[in-house]
């Protein structure tokens, strides 16, 4: 006789197997690959056009769906405590405290610096200087009284610049007087080429890569150089004088990968990294981490020599 006793218990058990596979099917880990799936990435404003143009080329080779998010780098990095997203963009590393409060969730975030860009000043084009000392704008960041600047304007009070300008000026936050803030570089880009005597803070990237409707406002300002803290040379922010590491505003920017398994994030920051990545910054006037190299094909004869 067969023993049918046993066959619930059999039932039971391949029932209950069949659920966790089930749940595990359905779990977004395993939608999501490196190369594969969807995910959300919130990026520092400031970043905005570089990352614009990863995502696209990204998303034409592989199956993956990227939805970007710009904001400023406090609610950037808040979205990281808050998990509102796993992966974000920003032009700092995670301070030693930041660290600490992931470590406590027992999550080791996996950063990825991919390239250098820098804080830029412009001007409106009917202003005759063209040149800004660094220490005058700390000078006015701190409350004093500059003959050569009317006004600053930033983009964003949460902002990166504001963060970044802060900090070398030694100051919380910025003095009420005579400095101004908006909610997009796009719009201090406007402001600035609409009013003079006024000089805007802005990430280079939004002067190298604007927008079509944007273009007659960047064509409207100057870029100034930069007259460093020491010395008596300016320079402008341009790649070379990045990467030779002249103009004093340069800053590094960072993926920021907390998933905690091999999903989107890890497969954005390798991308963003290699060498299509790479070649994309090259071109966005931007410096990258590493040059892209170069196949060159030397022939002894060209097409139309005579045999």
């Amino acid at each position: 006789m067969k023993n049918y006793a046993k066959l619930p218990y059999f039932i039971f058990i391949s029932v209950i197997v069949m659920f966790f596979a089930c749940n595990q099917s359905k779990s977004p880990k395993n939608k999501e690959t490196i190369l594969k799936g969807s995910a959300s990435i919130y990026v520092d404003e400031t970043l905005t056009p570089i990352i614009e143009d990863q995502v696209a080329v990204f998303e034409s080779k592989y199956e993956a769906k990227i939805k970007l998010i710009p904001k400023s780098e406090s609610e950037t990095v808040n979205s990281l405590f808050k998990e509102e997203s796993a992966i974000a963009i920003l032009s700092r590393n995670l301070t030693m405290e930041e660290l600490k409060i992931f470590e406590q969730r027992k999550i080791t975030p996996k950063i990825t610096v991919f390239a250098t860009d820098a804080v830029a000043f412009i001007s409106n084009k009917n202003n005759n200087d063209t040149i800004v000392a660094l220490k005058d704008v700390i000078s006015f960041m701190q409350g004093k009284s500059v003959a050569s600047i009317k006004g600053l304007v930033f983009d964003n009070p949460n902002s990166s610049t504001v963060r970044y300008m802060n900090s070398l000026a030694g100051i919380k936050a910025i003095p009420e007087k005579g400095v101004f803030s908006f909610k997009t570089n796009d719009e201090v880009i406007k402001y600035v080429s609409e009013n003079d005597g006024m000089i805007g803070v802005v990430g280079v990237n939004w002067l190298s890569q604007p927008l079509p409707a944007m273009q007659k406002y960047v064509d409207s300002v100057n870029t100034l150089s930069v007259k460093g803290l020491t010395g008596d040379n300016s320079f402008t922010p341009s790649q070379n004088n990045i990467a030779e590491r002249k103009y004093p505003l340069a800053r590094d920017l960072y993926v920021i990968n907390c998933q905690g398994y091999s999903g989107l994030g890890m497969g954005f920051a390798s991308f963003v990294a290699g060498d299509i990545g790479q070649r994309i910054i090259l071109k966005s006037g931007l410096l990258p981490i590493r040059i892209p190299g170069r196949n060159i094909t030397i022939r002894n004869k060209s097409g139309n020599d005579k045999k």
